[in-house]
């Protein structure tokens, strides 16, 4: 097990319906199957790097509801500390509506924050001591962002290393980003963020210099299928992806954020981390869902040997 990690960030309860192709407007199609289960990027992060044997607690926040105790549950069942999920007396549980294309593994989410927009600095005063003995802070934009910008300062002012997965995509400060350790977007998140299409290395590293001139330490895209960029330590390279055929891309992203942050608090670099994470959300991808799909360390690790370069 590695140094400490804090990941804070959103819960949501995921219904997800799986149908043979997603509805166009004012269209209505039967689904094959539906699914409730505990979700949002935060804790599917937090769950991803629980299972690949990080030393990780989660912190964030759900109503007072059956929404709730979706999460709670799924954290007993895991062995997860709860010690940082917080209660709104007022705001329902969030919740992501996502509908799966059973054919392409293509999905359409929605996303509603309820609870886990409404972080207060009471709450950021009880996880507080956590942030600052972790080695690593996992944030993403999926809570309400005012308690993002409080948490990020006090991190990087205790010398707390932040990563910054910038998905749902919205505009931030160069101050939000300023000092944070890693920013891990997408390719479309990248591009919205640094005016730069990255479509292959020579892009990446364009779009990588955006992100430098804002004060950011390294940089991490994911491309998707074919791979993810890295810029650190003056190295800046792509790592390909695993070949795998995928029934549901939901949660791809988490877990391989999830892989990402638990191989670098076990003193892995960026570019060995990248391919650990990338060998999680390969094996995610090949599961229905998002919490459940994540995999364990021993399915990780026999997946890597198995393709050793």
């Amino acid at each position: 097990m590695g140094s400490k990690i804090t990941v804070f960030g959103s819960f949501v309860v995921d219904l997800m319906a799986r149908t043979p192709s997603l509805p166009r407007p004012a269209e209505t199609v039967l689904g094959s199957m539906f699914k409730m289960g505990a979700g949002g990027k935060g804790f599917n992060q937090c769950v991803a790097a629980h299972k690949a044997g990080a030393d990780v607690v989660m912190s964030t926040k759900a109503g007072k509801d059956s929404f709730a105790e979706v999460a709670l549950g799924t954290m007993r069942e895991l062995g997860m500390p709860q010690d940082y999920m917080f209660t709104d007396e007022e705001t329902a549980t969030g919740i992501a509506l996502i509908l799966v294309d059973e054919n392409t593994a293509q999905n359409e989410i929605v996303i509603v924050s309820g609870a886990c927009g409404t972080i207060t600095d009471e709450d950021i005063a009880v996880v507080r001591p956590r942030i600052e003995e972790s080695e690593y802070l996992l944030l993403q934009l999926e809570v309400n962002q005012d308690a993002n910008e409080k948490v990020a300062r006090l991190a990087k002012e205790a010398g707390v290393k932040v990563i910054i997965n910038t998905a749902p995509y919205s505009p931030v400060t160069d101050e939000f980003l300023a000092g944070s350790y890693l920013v891990t977007p997408n390719e479309v998140e990248a591009e919205a963020m640094t005016g730069v299409p990255c479509t292959d290395l020579e892009s990446c590293r364009k779009a990588a210099e955006v992100f430098r001139s804002k004060g950011v330490q390294n940089v991490l895209i994911t491309l998707g299928g074919n791979g993810s960029f890295v810029s650190a330590d003056g190295v800046e390279e792509i790592v390909p992806s695993f070949k795998v055929d995928a029934v549901d891309t939901t949660g791809a992203g988490d877990a391989y954020n999830g892989g990402l942050i638990t191989a670098l608090s076990e003193g892995k670099s960026l570019l060995e981390a990248a391919r650990f994470a990338s060998a999680l959300a390969a094996l995610e991808v090949q599961k229905i869902g998002t919490t459940p799909a994540m995999p364990t360390r021993e399915e990780i690790d026999a997946f890597l040997a198995e393709h050793a370069e």
